[in-house]
């Protein structure tokens, strides 16, 4: 039994899906004063012995928002930012009647917007500055030419030929080296596998940092391959349609000087189940 369950006894959640990113949402606007999320994410997010998911979201009050969003990843670690668990955090927040369909919530990377409707929930992230000049880094004795970009989390974006052909091994072996390669520690990386499908239409698969798999979907991963694939392709502008293994995700944004700005994540967002632990 964890220190959570012997103080609280039971804890009340709901599963949800941000186009196959899937995050255990719970309710602490009251304040239970349990200080042990990182263990219980890490526990609780295990698919084969538990509820299984991407990650664990944890709603508390705020001062200066709607309210604020904890976000934990699977392996327990804590993310500044998640752009589907954002989107899962609105929907969850306008259903409980924490917040209103436009709403504002806080996050470690700064003030989120977002709008509920029926068909779906839209969030603005943070700026972004323009990203650098590429680099390349040496993986298994082949060069990898990145992309970096901070959507809230770091990620680096490469661009490979037939993105959806790849095995999930594959992007799991890659995306694992180039997360851990010296080059980015001491925080690591996100890595985002882009292929430009036709215009304002893009193909995404996503090694997550602190899930460390490939995950169906990953709204900052979606942000930063279609900012960098405006920037470096013929892609074209904004809104790009982003396609991921769990479903198509919008992302729309202006450049403004040295600055990504007015970044929105469209996309649909479904409630899997509820239950208490």
């Amino acid at each position: 039994m964890s220190c959570f369950e012997r103080k609280n006894k039971t804890v009340s959640f709901t599963k949800m899906s941000g186009q196959g990113n899937t995050f255990i949402v719970i309710n602490d606007m009251f304040g239970t004063g349990n200080t042990y999320w990182p263990d219980l994410a890490a526990l609780w997010c295990r698919s084969d012995e538990a509820i299984g998911a991407d990650g664990l979201l944890v709603l508390e009050h705020s001062l200066v928002a709607d309210f604020k969003m904890k976000i934990f990843n699977s392996d327990g670690s804590e993310a500044e930012m998640c752009g589907n668990g954002a989107r899962c955090a609105a929907r969850f927040a306008y259903e409980q009647g924490i917040a209103p369909p436009h709403m504002t919530m806080e996050t470690m990377a700064g003030p989120i917007e977002s709008f509920v409707t029926d068909g779906s929930v839209s969030v603005k992230l943070t700026d972004a500055p323009l990203p650098g000049d590429s680099l390349s880094v040496n993986v298994e004795g082949r060069g990898h030419l990145l992309y970096s970009i901070d959507s809230g989390v770091p990620h680096a974006v490469t661009f490979k030929d037939c993105v959806g052909e790849m095995s999930s091994q594959d992007i799991v072996n890659i995306g694992r080296l180039i997360r851990f390669h010296p080059v980015f520690k001491p925080a690591g990386t996100n890595v985002d596998f882009v292929e430009v499908v036709g215009p304002q239409v893009i193909r995404v698969r996503t090694y997550e940092r602190g899930v460390e798999s490939e995950t169906k979907a990953c709204g900052t991963g979606a942000v930063a391959a279609a900012i960098i694939s405006h920037l470096r392709t013929h892609v074209g502008t904004p809104p790009i349609a982003v396609q991921m293994p769990g479903g198509i995700l919008t992302v729309d944004f202006r450049k403004n000087g040295s600055l990504v700005k007015d970044i929105w994540l469209s996309g649909e967002v479904k409630s899997i189940y509820s239950g208490v632990l």
